[in-house]
């Protein structure tokens, strides 16, 4: 799978992994509040066999063709829950019913 990796500018050594390139509006928008400006790092082939430093693989696979992104944070980060799909739609406002 090609995939495109961007760099925060507000938060340190976090990544946006892509499924399309510059498809942010895929993006839930806490999600786009918490990263800010993104830059574009890099792009690449991702597959199976391919062994990535930091995260899992296979895990960021299944995120990227689920939900079209993955976010990678920093290790000691907790918020690793972004990532789950219930993260993908933004929170219903019940003050307008």
């Amino acid at each position: 799978m090609q995939c495109f990796v961007y760099a925060s500018l507000r938060k340190t050594d976090s990544y946006l992994w892509l499924a399309q390139r510059d498809a942010f509006d895929t993006l839930p928008e806490p999600l786009v509040l918490l990263l800010g400006e993104l830059r574009f790092v890099m792009e690449v082939q991702l597959d199976e066999q391919r062994r990535l430093p930091v995260e899992d693989t296979e895990q960021v696979l299944e995120h990227l063709r689920a939900q079209g992104w993955h976010l990678q944070l920093p290790p000691q980060e907790t918020l690793a829950a972004a990532n789950h799909p219930a993260y993908t739609h933004s929170p219903r406002n019940d003050r307008d019913e």
